[in-house]
């Protein structure tokens, strides 16, 4: 496995986010039911649509970042990540308390 730079899985997770809201499969289920109550011909377009519709979250669900790992070293990257974050907030108010910087006051 290869290191990517935390940044560049960051911007594949926020795409992946964006498309991620338009993934919901009630509305064209409830336009499935409606045909098929009416017996209308469209319920087979409608039927189509859905399969569509799962076939992109499917498609979407393999390109997620990290999804080729398995959950245990999903968490022991997660652990080392947020280790990380920790540290540098450490770091942060340790620079902060030097009072190096003026940090002009919300006003």
């Amino acid at each position: 496995m290869t290191q990517q730079p935390l940044g560049a899985n960051m911007a594949t997770a926020g795409s992946v986010v964006e498309e991620a809201e338009d993934y919901s499969f009630l509305p064209i289920i409830h336009d499935v039911i409606k045909c098929m109550d009416k017996e209308s011909p469209d319920v087979h377009q409608e039927l189509n649509k859905l399969k569509t519709k799962i076939q992109e979250a499917r498609e979407q669900i393999s390109a997620m970042p990290g999804i080729d790992m398995s959950p245990s070293l999903q968490e022991s990257k997660l652990q080392t990540l947020r280790e990380q974050v920790q540290t540098k907030n450490q770091l942060l108010q340790k620079y902060k308390s030097l009072c190096m910087f003026d940090i002009p006051k919300p006003s």
